[in-house]
């Protein structure tokens, strides 16, 4: 289904704000004079599921809320023609946050990691967790400073390790500690 105006107008509101706007402020958004028309409109939202009322009865973001259409394939090889349509909707929340309140972003600073594909001023979606498997790009704790490296371990042996050649593997003089996993990367152009 497609955006109609009013959620498109709602969903900018909220991302701007962090919250919901209220009845007043939805009759500047939509240009109203009346709340009885955002009334209209909200109960229309409400009706298709594209916004909900919590137990006060005040607007929250339902679960489609924010999503954003997902319109098909494209080839990164020999050109196609390619026929736009609708095929589902995407929700970034629900694709890159499994736990929300563990999860958080970071600017990346550095070169370290460029040959993985993450480059100074990238950010990264990390989510906190003391344990990784080998070869997870991780935020670990190296003998008291932090930094993000591919985890390595064979055996009891453990490491840190970069993905450019000009720098060196960390082996840890007394501490190793994971802070969080990186779960993606995001890179504005």
């Amino acid at each position: 289904m497609a955006k109609n105006i009013y959620q498109t107008k709602i969903e900018d509101f909220y991302s701007k704000n962090k919250r919901m706007p209220t009845y007043r402020e939805m009759m500047d958004i939509f240009s109203f004079k009346s709340k009885n028309a955002v009334f209209k409109i909200v109960n229309k939202l409400i009706d298709e599921g594209l916004v909900a009322k919590d137990h006060l009865g005040r607007l929250i973001p339902s679960q489609s809320f924010g999503e954003i259409p997902m319109l098909g394939f494209v080839t990164a090889g020999l050109p196609a023609t390619v026929e736009e349509e609708l095929a589902d909707s995407v929700n970034l929340d629900d694709l890159l946050v499994k736990n929300k309140a563990s999860t958080y972003m970071l600017e990346v600073d550095g070169d370290s990691m460029i040959d993985a594909h993450i480059e100074k001023g990238d950010m990264v979606l990390v989510e906190k967790t003391n344990t990784a498997k080998d070869m997870q790009i991780v935020i670990a704790e190296v003998d008291g400073e932090f930094t993000m490296k591919y985890f390595r371990k064979e055996g009891n042996k453990v490491w840190l390790q970069p993905a450019n050649k000009k720098y060196n593997n960390i082996y840890p003089e007394h501490s190793l500690n994971i802070n969080a996993v990186v779960k993606a990367v995001i890179r504005k152009y």
